[in-house]
């Protein structure tokens, strides 16, 4: 931000507007340890050029994941976005654009979710979608709300394997709604327990709540075991990869109910973790269930197509305490570049992405499976990621590879316990090349 002069007399006139007598009483809220009791340490009498360079030196220490052989993934991935995503989005009538709370003068925006919806609606092969959410975690926490709602039911089966960052998201908010959570657990195959589904399916289940591929890579089949969940009255709510629907079933082929997941990898970067996008899709009979708003196509008062919000469920509308839930917003720049970005690639572009990661991360898997000590730990098939069992610590693989330029991967242990300490999610996305894999290679080996 360009520097901004304020004068001694310009203090005092945005102190006195605000009723208080100095600076130090305006951030006597903010607890003592956390406020700055002294000068910055940059030295005294140095001019702006200075100054700026000081901190472009501190900055210069960053070592951003962009600059780095990422294997990151669980959910934020390292994907290629094409230039032309950044420049359609940061024209002024997008990038400024507020909430479209009058269609009117509103029309831009509401085509842009509009077409959004359609993309999302179109990859999980589910008639609605909502025109977004915070992000996966917030997505597959509400449509399991959602579920409880539609069903009028208090439990909910959560597989062992769905990123744990959701799972817990999804614990906070079953708690303010009292509904209690039970867990699938897993096989050696890396997916879950059948066996352990069919007994966990009796009583007042709502819905049954998976990953696929899941927090492993490992490609959950949902399909095999529908109609089990169907006859014992739950709905099937499914978190999914939009890169994987490239090339495997889109949630509509096997009757899934609901369908959400994180929409970051659709032309976004990494951004150290955030902003991210929540996609939401569900069959047409629950669309007065679904979070946030949505937005339709119709005609004006001289028969044009026209774009207008409808289903507003959002308490910040006529419905309040009636509300869906308290999800208030979409992230409409974040969806915006997903849009631009499937429009770009085209279904024959899209299709070719996903084989490209596919068949890279089978590659990587089997250059690994030779390192003396590794192994792929689960048996079942996999898309872009898959877990790697190392002969030390994955604690001690990641700060190694760390220091030699590459992002190694995950470590488990801190998400599934000590069994895992061995463990490391790695995922490979169209930008790694053989190079990458060599020098990855090359480390594990010296582990």
């Amino acid at each position: 931000m360009p520097y901004l002069y304020h004068t001694d007399d310009d203090r005092k006139e945005m102190l006195d507007a605000l009723g208080i007598r100095s600076e130090d009483e305006l951030f006597e809220r903010i607890p003592g340890r956390y406020r700055i009791e002294k000068p910055l340490p940059i030295g005294e009498g140095k001019s702006e050029y200075e100054t700026l360079k000081y901190f472009e030196a501190l900055a210069g220490r960053n070592r951003p994941a962009g600059g780095m052989i990422s294997f990151l993934g669980g959910g934020i991935y390292d994907h290629i976005v094409p230039s032309v995503v950044g420049h359609l989005s940061g024209r002024s009538e997008f990038y400024t654009a507020y909430t479209p709370y009058q269609p009117e003068v509103s029309q831009g925006t509401l085509q842009v979710i509009f077409e959004y919806q359609t993309a999302v609606s179109r990859l999980t092969g589910l008639p609605v979608a909502n025109a977004s959410m915070y992000d996966g975690a917030t997505a597959l926490a509400e449509s399991a709300l959602m579920a409880a709602k539609i069903t009028k039911r208090g439990t909910l089966l959560c597989a062992e394997t769905i990123n744990p960052r959701y799972r817990d998201v999804l614990k906070t908010y079953a708690v303010g709604q009292d509904l209690k959570l039970k867990t699938i657990p897993h096989t050696e195959r890396g997916d879950i327990d059948t066996g352990a589904l069919r007994d966990l399916l009796a009583g007042d289940v709502a819905a049954v709540v998976l990953q696929t591929p899941n927090y492993f890579g490992v490609i959950e089949c949902p399909w095999e075991y529908r109609k089990l969940i169907r006859e014992a009255g739950a709905l099937l709510v499914v978190a999914v990869d939009p890169i994987s629907l490239s090339l495997l079933k889109a949630p509509g082929d096997y009757d899934a109910d609901i369908a959400v997941g994180e929409g970051q990898g659709l032309g976004n970067e990494m951004n150290y973790g955030g902003p991210l996008l929540g996609f939401m899709a569900c069959k047409n009979e629950y669309v007065r269930n679904l979070p946030g708003r949505l937005v339709s196509e119709t005609t004006d008062v001289d028969g044009k197509r026209a774009y207008v919000l409808t289903l507003q469920t959002r308490e910040q509308h006529i419905r309040r305490e009636k509300a869906t839930s308290n999800i208030c917003t979409n992230q409409g720049l974040v969806a915006l570049r997903a849009a631009i970005y499937l429009s770009v690639l085209g279904d024959a572009g899209f299709h070719e992405l996903g084989g490209i990661c596919h068949d890279k991360a089978l590659r990587l898997a089997r250059t690994i499976s030779l390192c003396k000590g590794y192994s792929i730990r689960f048996s079942g098939p996999f898309f872009r990621e898959f877990v790697v069992h190392c002969p030390a610590a994955a604690d001690a693989v990641v700060k190694k590879a760390s220091a030699e330029g590459v992002l190694a991967g995950i470590p488990l242990e801190k998400y599934f316990g000590s069994n895992f300490r061995n463990d490391l999610l790695v995922a490979v996305t169209e930008k790694r090349s053989d190079s990458d894999f060599e020098k990855l290679c090359s480390i594990l080996k010296t582990v």
